[in-house]
């Protein structure tokens, strides 16, 4: 641990970890088009000088990296150095493991960063917090089918956006952020279609129509900060969908600055609901990208919250003041 005692907000009433818990420190070399992989000798200097007996671990590869985390005790804390998409894919083991997460931002994206309130921090702070911060119960969601179950942390997009995720996962890598993400919409622009598709939201119809996109987030932003449900909690035991309806070309062009004000929403063409679970169905196959992962099409499929179901530290999740409901043993993911 950090020889520093710092004291970081929120330490009187957090579950803040205990120093018995073991600790390991997860590095993505792949994470920001590579750049992530020269961090790795600095930390480990770092790591030396303040938080000596924790290891750093290397690993580009989503099997080997879930499998060192699976040789953890429960309750230990991981900090994951990366971005949303290394998030995602180690999301199954915090889950199965229960295991404390803390986060050190190197992405494209970075919105699960975002909502904990450490994007922007430099390397060093953002891994001391990650170590010594107290932690507290975050929500997630979790697409469901017949054959998987997929967790995600930040967002589940369908339709348009999923198609400007994956596009974004292609582009040049000297784009980055948010102008990488404005270049994929761009792209998607020639080919956007809208999809007929029926939602039910906790069991009552609430969308029968055509739409571009039908969106679940749990944070307030996606697609590398868009503020697309400003008023999105990650600790309120809900979710929220977000559809925009029939737009042509021209029209989801003008609805982009509104989009990156966060004004979209003023639009009825554009509504958001919250809720607990969703089923969808769609005439076609509906692209499909959790936390900008890419996944499968599909045509219908379930999503449900799973209330209060990992420990972060964060500076901003809120501590619920009665316990959540309890949710059902994770199942494993189908990758």
């Amino acid at each position: 641990m950090p020889a520093a005692q710092t004291t970081w907000p929120g330490d009187e009433d957090a579950d803040i970890h205990r120093p018995d818990r073991p600790t390991m420190v997860l590095l993505n070399p792949r994470a920001a088009a590579g750049q992530a992989a020269a961090l790795a000798q600095p930390v480990r200097q770092w790591l030396a000088a303040h938080a000596p007996g924790v290891a750093l671990v290397e690993s580009d590869s989503i099997e080997r990296s879930r499998a060192t985390l699976q040789c953890l005790p429960r309750s230990s804390r991981v900090v994951l150095i990366g971005g949303d998409g290394t998030l995602h894919h180690m999301l199954p083991v915090l889950l199965t493991h229960r295991l404390a997460l803390g986060v050190v931002p190197l992405g494209g994206g970075n919105d699960t960063a975002r909502a904990l309130g450490v994007a922007g921090l430099p390397w060093q702070k953002a891994l001391d917090f990650a170590l010594r911060g107290p932690t507290r119960r975050m929500d997630v969601g979790e697409l469901i089918t017949a054959r998987q179950r997929v967790p995600f942390f930040s967002s589940l997009a369908a339709g348009f956006d999923a198609a400007v995720a994956r596009r974004a996962l292609e582009g040049p890598r000297w784009l980055e952020g948010m102008p990488r993400y404005l270049w994929a919409t761009l792209g998607e622009l020639a080919g956007l279609r809208a999809h007929r598709i029926r939602i039910a939201l906790d069991g009552a119809p609430c969308h029968d129509g055509e739409a571009i996109f039908a969106s679940v987030l749990n944070t307030r932003s996606y697609g590398s900060g868009m503020p697309a449900v400003p008023g999105a909690r990650v600790g309120d035991g809900r979710l929220d969908l977000l559809v925009a309806g029939r737009f042509g070309r021209v029209g989801t062009l003008a609805m982009l600055p509104r989009l990156l004000q966060g004004t979209h929403l003023s639009n009825p063409k554009v509504q958001t609901w919250t809720f607990q679970s969703m089923q969808i169905e769609s005439d076609d196959e509906l692209p499909l990208a959790a936390d900008g992962e890419p996944l499968a099409p599909m045509r219908r499929f379930e999503v449900r919250v799973r209330a209060s179901a990992v420990s972060v530290a964060s500076t901003k999740v809120q501590r619920r003041s009665a316990a959540p409901a309890s949710s059902p043993e994770y199942l494993p993911v189908q990758a």
